[in-house]
């Protein structure tokens, strides 16, 4: 898995050289690998440009979508809730991650998306495989400015309603 995980993580450092969240990942299938994303919301202004997605995207283009029954995948954070649910509708069969996704973690970090009652098979999942380096690249990025994020809202004008 070391392999595959190093491959994911040079993906998520050139996602950070280019100004995106440093999320990558790589697809394998018997032992190649098929498919690979970084993170593209800030590039593309869609929130919806997940490394997995932007991988999916490649992969469904070349091969059949069977494929992915017999495809790992191997990613540097815990895919969110929408990747999460993704992956288990097109059928991945593991997914490996580094670290866990504790806002939006949909294997486990919020979320138990890959093995709660469905109508889709669940997939394994795996964490903590280079756990340390996927925190530092989001640290890495996290310390500087995103021009692409949205602006805040203040806070101090609201009101609970109950």
């Amino acid at each position: 898995h070391e392999k595959f995980m190093r491959k994911a993580i040079e993906m998520a450092e050139f996602a950070l050289a280019s100004d995106e969240t440093p999320v990558g990942c790589v697809f394998v299938h018997n032992g190649e690998v098929i498919g690979r994303g970084i993170n593209g919301t800030n590039a593309s202004l869609n929130g919806t440009r997940h490394a997995e997605f932007v991988a999916l995207a490649e992969i469904i283009a070349k091969h059949p979508q069977s494929i992915l029954h017999a495809t790992d995948l191997y990613v540097t954070v815990e895919p969110c809730i929408m990747c999460a649910s993704a992956l288990r509708q097109y059928g991945i069969r593991a997914v490996y991650f580094g670290c866990l996704n504790d806002r939006f973690g949909g294997c486990g970090g919020v979320m138990n998306i890959h093995a709660d009652e469905g109508v889709d098979p669940g997939y394994p999942v795996y964490g903590g495989l280079f756990r340390e380096e996927a925190i530092m690249l989001l640290r890495r990025f996290y310390v500087q400015e995103n021009e692409k994020a949205p602006e805040p809202k203040p806070k101090k004008n609201r009101e609970l309603k109950t």
